[in-house]
């Protein structure tokens, strides 16, 4: 599985790692994903996601359901 949040979408982004004599060499910023088991009242069911801590957030504030339903609306995750 690739290093994307299946909630917010969010992936590495790249960009340059600055030395002290100001040397810049590629580097890349990876977001801060954790593997978490989401309960779904709805369907009677646990579901495992990898979600960043910003979609943890988010799925406490607007509800399981909703952040899966906008995440399949804009093709974060397919069925």
């Amino acid at each position: 599985m690739s290093k994307i949040c299946e909630i917010t979408g969010k992936k590495a982004v790249t960009g340059n790692r600055v030395s002290h004599s100001n040397i810049k060499t590629k580097r890349r910023f990876y977001p801060n994903l954790q593997m978490k088991k989401f309960y779904i009242p709805e369907e009677d069911m646990w579901v495992t996601l990898k979600v960043s801590a910003a979609g943890m957030r988010t799925i406490n504030k607007k509800g399981i359901m909703a952040c899966l339903n906008n995440s399949i609306e804009k093709g974060i995750i397919k069925f």
